[in-house]
């Protein structure tokens, strides 16, 4: 009898409050009958955990500092539905039109292990989602797919590399962010504003999140060739420094990192694009196509940006070189016109007693002439050929 009430009152709130989801500030009938239960004496669990929105839920979900979770929200054809906390997502119902996304950043060891157990999750993926990765991977076990990728963000100067781990199935998504590279936040915010995107399953709103890492590798690309630039039109005006060669070679090494990291993901968007699985559609997998041709083309980008200050190092040296063949010639001009006095000079300072015209009057006049005449001529012609 008493669960008889309990069903009416229920329905009579749902009535009231019309559908579920549609004004996240709208009081919750099911903390109305859990308030019902405690005045009748009696409190009942939720074996499942899929229907607990309440306060204090949202409270340890997103407020709690000491937790690494960062949302995790119940979706229902698209419409964001409840909060629900990773503790209570164990049994967590498989339906088509239900997307739960979880979201951990930094998570604590022993929190993404009880996340894992409630998403019952093999002992091998939890322990490969518990693993730091340095290189993006692809892991299918079956019911749900591993996407490892590398985050990578260029703060004064220096690369800065984070991970990004999506776990996905049938109507669900764990993201397990390390590092402070990226965020998913503004991909869920801009999701929730259209929720026919969601509505159209994890597949979908994995390969959106892979596509806002597209966008924050092309933001990358673009810091990358605006010093680029800087470093060619230093080296045309000015030419290369010993310390703008050390810059040029870390800019070169941080340039064929980033490669390595941006490289295998067009793989892992390939394979995602071919190969059929259970729990992604056909236009999801055209979606990953059109990631994967980003990720090539940015990848393109950069490794021409590597090219291109392989060619400014060349130009550096074949300047370098130009500039000391030009010193070179130079010195021996110079050398060349001054052997002629240094050698008329050291002829008449042998101090021999018969030398020619050293009694004549003008004979000093005539050989500093002779001097003159030859470093002249040598000179015009040195200058004529361009050595000087």
């Amino acid at each position: 009898m008493e669960d008889d009430k309990k069903e009416i009152a229920k329905a009579q709130m749902n009535e009231r409050l019309g559908p579920v989801g549609t004004d996240d500030n709208a009081p919750d009938p099911d903390a109305s009958m859990a308030a019902h239960d405690q005045e009748a004496g009696g409190e009942k669990a939720n074996p499942t955990g899929a229907g607990s929105k309440s306060v204090a839920s949202k409270t340890a979900a997103e407020n709690d500092p000491g937790s690494g979770v960062v949302a995790s929200v119940e979706y229902v054809n698209g419409q964001r539905r409840a909060v629900i906390a990773p503790e209570k997502i164990s049994g967590y119902k498989r339906d088509p039109d239900h997307l739960l996304w979880t979201g951990l950043k930094d998570p604590p060891d022993d929190e993404l292990r009880m996340t894992c157990k409630n998403l019952a999750f093999s002992k091998m993926a939890t322990k490969e989602i518990l693993k730091r990765h340095y290189r993006p991977k692809i892991i299918d076990y079956g019911d749900y797919i591993l996407i490892v990728a590398v985050t990578i963000s260029r703060e004064n100067k220096k690369i800065v590399y984070g991970e990004m781990q999506m776990i996905f199935g049938q109507s669900f998504i764990l993201t397990v962010r390390r590092g402070e590279a990226m965020t998913n936040t503004p991909v869920r915010k801009r999701l929730e504003g259209s929720p026919d995107l969601i509505a159209r399953g994890s597949d979908f709103v994995v390969a959106e999140i892979l596509d806002g890492l597209a966008d924050s590798y092309l933001a990358l690309a673009g810091k990358f060739e605006a010093d680029v630039e800087q470093l060619e039109q230093k080296m045309i005006l000015h030419g290369f420094r010993e310390s703008d060669v050390r810059k040029l070679y870390k800019m070169r090494r941080d340039l064929l990192r980033v490669h390595t990291s941006i490289a295998p993901v067009i793989e892992i968007c390939t394979r995602m694009s071919v190969v059929n699985l259970a729990f992604v559609e056909s236009d999801s997998q055209a979606y990953y196509r059109v990631v994967s041709d980003r990720v090539a083309r940015i990848d393109d980008q950069m490794n021409a940006l590597r090219e291109s200050l392989a060619f400014a190092f060349e130009a550096s040296q074949m300047i370098a070189q130009a500039h000391q063949t030009d010193i070179t010639k130079k010195l021996a001009s110079w050398a060349a016109i001054l052997a002629v006095p240094t050698a008329i000079a050291g002829i008449y300072g042998m101090n021999f007693k018969d030398m020619p015209e050293l009694d004549w009057q003008y004979g000093y006049p005539l050989v500093m002439l002779l001097m003159f005449l030859i470093c002249g001529l040598l000179f015009r012609q040195f200058r004529k050929t361009g050595w000087l």
